[in-house]
């Protein structure tokens, strides 16, 4: 039996059985003038003015005092491999349409599919973050529907064997939501392709179809229905788009379609046990989106509910109007039977050696919640742990910072305060500012041994951000030693008061608020070296004395 070896992952041909094969149902093709198209024109309406964040919060609140909410997710993670799933094409977002592409994305006859190792890499990765039982021997599967931009009119997917199940993730909920720990079950990870995407004119007369995005390779994560409210559902989601991202598996970026979230959303009365009909939302490029989307839905559905017609809630896909900030009616959901799965004849079986799993096991970067957990333990604030956490790049750029500084607090606040401001104003990543994890050490070692004054430190970090450079050159380039002898600072003390006379008045009369104005005055006069605590002291001893 012939086989084929990928660095520990062996595939085998499939024995074909007779059970997955399902008998072909009557199917109705529709043009392409459709809903779909229809209801993307609609998102250019405004939002009611009488809609309000509050108003929506508290509809929710109300309709959760008698009923539950029940919310999955499906999420499609698009993976950062340097070709497709099953052909030599790159894909790259952006590309001109219909530019990358080959016989075997466009489903052209003859052309036969040929696996991309590294996607069973990426999902045995995800598998395991996700703290998944993986199946050492899996397969792929057809997935039949007809879509215009599915030019096989079936998509290579997994169905009854995914290489990953029965895991979980670990969400620490934001403070200003009432914090706290969740864990959302994962119900399966599988392997797919993606189809391209439909280009609608504005007019709606008609559609055009690029495939680019034809057989790039896609890793599905199936929730369990464990979320209860709009937050964890959009947590839950932010968890997962940080996962991929701290493993490298896929940039995550929402906005380009590497990331995409479809939510189910049932409610149920409180006490009863039987979930209620579930509804697709699509169309949501935001986690903020999400929750929103969330929220509608279940006003929605609970306003059916009450008004006597639960069962006007029927299992359909929505979309979500941004601009109405609505959910709408897109299609009435397919079910199993409707794509009639079986396994796919083109590829072989994927079986897994226990050397090749133990092998990506141990090198699995430090994930989110690991990282959040030993933050933690430093003795940070949740809010410096989720803040430092959130962006891997951030959180590697702390962890270089205190190899070489004791102080993990001080490291911190200036990571969450100066730096950070300064990215958002400059719209820069911390990869792209001019400042290393190093020079931000020496900086901090540099107030804290004396040698500068936070002032100049706060002036020095900025050049160092926007221009690059070293602590110890622009500290010897512009002469910003810190002046710490007490004599030099007596002299200059003395010589603010003496150029101050009425002030001086002033505070020996009782306004002993002058007291800034002086020490402001030091401070200009020293160009900001002189040193605060010394200069305060002095100040008060010669401001108190008796003339």
């Amino acid at each position: 039996m012939a086989f084929t070896l990928f660095r520990g992952i062996q595939t085998r041909p499939l024995l074909p059985y007779s059970s997955a094969f399902t008998a072909r149902k009557h199917v109705i093709f529709c043009s392409m003038q459709s809903t779909q198209t229809e209801t993307s024109m609609k998102t250019k309406q405004q939002a009611p003015s009488n809609f309000t964040e509050t108003a929506r919060a508290k509809a929710v609140e109300k309709v959760l005092k008698d009923y539950e909410a029940i919310i999955g997710i499906e999420t499609h993670v698009q993976l950062s491999t340097t070709t497709k799933a099953f052909c030599s094409c790159a894909y790259n977002y952006g590309s001109q349409p219909n530019s990358c592409v080959c016989p075997v994305c466009m489903g052209l006859p003859g052309a036969l599919p040929v696996l991309n190792s590294k996607v069973i890499e990426y999902a045995v990765m995800l598998g395991l973050a996700l703290n998944c039982k993986l199946s050492l021997s899996s397969k792929f599967d057809r997935k039949q529907y007809f879509y215009p931009d599915l030019p096989k009119g079936y998509q290579i997917s997994q169905f009854d064997i995914p290489i990953a199940s029965n895991g979980f993730i670990d969400v620490d909920l934001p403070l200003e939501f009432g914090g706290g720990h969740r864990r959302f079950g994962i119900t399966r990870v599988h392997m797919e392709e993606d189809a391209g995407k439909l280009l609608h004119t504005g007019s709606g007369s008609f559609s055009q179809v690029d495939l680019n995005r034809a057989g790039v390779p896609l890793l599905e994560i199936v929730s369990e229905p464990d979320m209860r409210t709009g937050i964890e559902a959009a947590e839950y989601a932010a968890e997962l788009q940080r996962v991929v991202r701290y493993l490298g598996v896929s940039n995550g970026n929402m906005q380009e379609g590497s990331l995409r979230c479809d939510v189910n959303v049932s409610i149920r009365p409180i006490g009863q046990l039987e979930f209620g009909t579930k509804v697709e939302i699509k169309n949501l490029n935001s986690f903020s989106a999400m929750s929103r989307a969330i929220d509608f839905e279940i006003a929605r559905q609970a306003e059916l509910y009450n008004q006597g017609q639960a069962d006007e809630v029927v299992q359909e896909t929505r979309l979500w109007e941004e601009g109405a900030q609505k959910t709408v009616t897109m299609r009435k959901k397919e079910g199993l039977a409707d794509y009639r799965y079986f396994p796919e004849p083109d590829l072989p079986e994927v079986v897994l050696t226990e050397e090749y799993v133990n092998g990506i096991r141990e090198s699995l970067p430090e994930l989110p919640e690991m990282k959040r957990r030993r933050y933690e333990e430093m003795g940070l604030t949740m809010q410096d742990v989720l803040f430092l956490a959130n962006d891997v790049n951030v959180a590697e750029f702390f962890d270089a910072t205190i190899a070489k500084v004791a102080d993990i607090k001080l490291a911190a606040n200036w990571i969450m305060g100066d730096i950070a401001a300064y990215m958002k104003n400059e719209k820069l990543s911390i990869n792209e500012i001019k400042l290393s994890p190093q020079e931000l050490s020496e900086l901090i070692a540099s107030i804290k041994s004396g040698t500068i004054s936070g002032k100049i430190g706060k002036e020095i970090l900025l050049e160092l951000m926007a221009k690059g450079g070293t602590v110890k050159g622009l500290i010897e380039e512009k002469d910003l030693v810190q002046i710490v002898d007490p004599v030099e600072i007596e002299k200059i003390v003395d010589k603010v008061i003496a150029n101050n006379p009425k002030q001086l008045e002033q505070y020996r009369g009782g306004k002993t608020k002058l007291q800034g104005f002086f020490a402001g005055q030091v401070m200009k006069e020293s160009k900001g070296k002189a040193n605060p605590g010394l200069v305060n002291k002095i100040l008060i001893e010669k401001l108190n004395a008796k003339s």
